[in-house]
């Protein structure tokens, strides 16, 4: 059995909140069932080139809802588990040092990892060792610090926790990958880039000069609408609230539960919050 996870990063630093991470997982029972779908649907449409978050417009809403439907449609049949990680901007740590912040941006991609999708609970047959494949987007860094941040994952196998659950994550299965050939990281780029929009406000914004949000503006708000009956459709969730942890939070149900977000809050002010 392989587990692979297509993960991506967005708005480092927001008005409210920031270092968004995302990611989605398939078997590779069910990759080739989601991949040839989407990429079909896409030649459908007409999409010949990358579908991502920054390329919504009016022009191009209708198709793009259709894609987010199909995408969530594998969602509901727990055939793609999507996570989405972010931080009050207020709980970010600021100013640093360029080393500081490569550093904190390898330390945030590893907890997200290790933590979002519950790994150690999945539910592969008993026995049957899981591969782990991991496939990040390009990452602004240099490839010493690429190499030093593939060890730092890789050695997540290591833990007592991924030991007892048979993953195992070979060197090879850690890639940075070109976004535009790997349909699965452009939808998922798709629904991170909706949300990070919407808890920052964006939809508020008016240019200067104007009386009401531009027209791409507007056609990413309805987008966002979208993906939020699709979230809510997925999880069984009437009231789902985007700026906080996905209820339950039992560590079991993080494997479990098709859609999540989780507020990640560091050890520094988890203390604070406890005192």
């Amino acid at each position: 059995m392989e587990y692979i996870i297509y993960s991506d990063e967005s708005v480092s630093k927001g008005e409210l909140f920031s270092d968004f991470f995302g990611g989605a997982l398939v078997t590779n029972r069910n990759f080739n069932e989601v991949n040839i779908a989407l990429e079909a649907k896409k030649m459908e449409l007409n999409l010949t080139g990358e579908i991502k978050w920054t390329k919504v417009s009016v022009a191009y809403l209708e198709k793009y809802k259709q894609m987010m439907d199909l995408f969530f449609s594998f969602i509901k049949q727990n055939k793609v588990k999507l996570r989405i990680m972010f931080q009050e901007s207020g709980h970010s740590y600021d100013p640093l040092h360029q080393d500081q912040i490569v550093n904190r941006y390898h330390l945030l991609y590893y907890q997200f990892i290790k933590h979002a999708f519950g790994l150690r609970f999945h539910d592969a047959p008993a026995g049957e060792t899981v591969y782990l494949k991991l496939y990040f987007d390009k990452m602004p860094v240099s490839i010493q610090e690429s190499d030093a941040f593939k060890a730092h994952i890789a050695y997540l196998q290591n833990l007592w926790q991924f030991r007892k659950a048979r993953i195992v994550i070979r060197p090879d299965d850690i890639a940075e990958i070109d976004s535009h050939k790997h349909c699965i990281q452009q939808c998922m780029d798709i629904v991170l880039g909706s949300i990070a929009f919407r808890l920052n406000n964006k939809h508020l914004v008016i240019p200067s000069g104007a009386t009401e949000s531009g027209h791409k503006t507007k056609a990413k708000e309805a987008l966002f609408n979208r993906i939020l009956e699709l979230i809510k459709d997925a999880d069984g969730i009437d009231d789902f609230d985007i700026s906080k942890t996905t209820l339950p939070d039992r560590a079991r149900d993080r494997w479990i539960i098709p859609y999540r977000h989780w507020k990640f809050l560091a050890a520094e002010f988890r203390r604070k919050n406890e005192r």
